[in-house]
């Protein structure tokens, strides 16, 4: 019987018998998380553990579970656990390396967005960023804002008129003076930015 088994398959048995050892490590893991994750709703209900606990500590079983099920499956194929993980750490290392590099202009997109919906000002307002209480900082009227900066024009009795572009996200770790358009400046004893 096996004889004729082993002819009628030809050289599919092999193939056929990694699939279903792959699919039985798969299953195996997938009732394991149930299992897993039924237990915990179990342990909840008896010791009244509240749902904001459950809930992630449930999803970090489940990925762990069948990550590591996934990582069996791979192993069965003959992928070294020690490459991926190499791989793995490589690919996290690179996007935490971009996320750093583009963190100054996410930050002034994301300000932007709050310049837009709060509008702590406005087009033709007249604003100052101040450095310090005590110093002096860039000021002007508001002539453009877009997504990562806020355009200023420098008032001309004080300077040479000239346009001062600031990050949008400055508006919000310094403090600012802000003017209606409409509003006269109160006259200060440093005209100079």
């Amino acid at each position: 019987m096996k004889a004729w088994l082993a002819q009628w398959l030809g050289g599919w048995s092999e193939t056929l018998l990694l699939g279903m050892q792959l699919l039985l490590i798969l299953l195996a893991g997938f009732l394991l998380q149930r299992l897993v994750a039924r237990g915990l709703t179990r342990l909840a209900t008896r010791y009244q553990l509240p749902g904001e606990l459950l809930l992630p500590l449930r999803g970090a079983l489940r990925w762990l579970i069948m990550g590591s099920a996934l990582l069996l499956a791979l192993e069965h194929l003959g992928v070294s656990a020690g490459v991926l993980w190499a791989a793995f750490s490589g690919f996290v290392a690179v996007a935490a390396v971009a996320f750093f590099a583009v963190w100054s202009v996410l930050s002034n997109l994301f300000c932007a967005v709050l310049i837009f919906a709060v509008a702590p000002f406005r087009l033709g307002d007249r604003v100052e960023v101040l450095e310090a209480a005590d110093k002096p900082g860039a000021k002007g009227r508001v002539i453009a804002i877009n997504l990562l900066y806020t355009t200023l024009e420098e008032d001309a009795e004080a300077g040479t008129g000239a346009l001062i572009q600031i990050p949008n996200s400055l508006f919000f770790q310094k403090v600012v003076r802000r003017w209606r358009g409409t509003e006269p400046l109160p006259s200060t004893s440093h005209q100079e930015i």
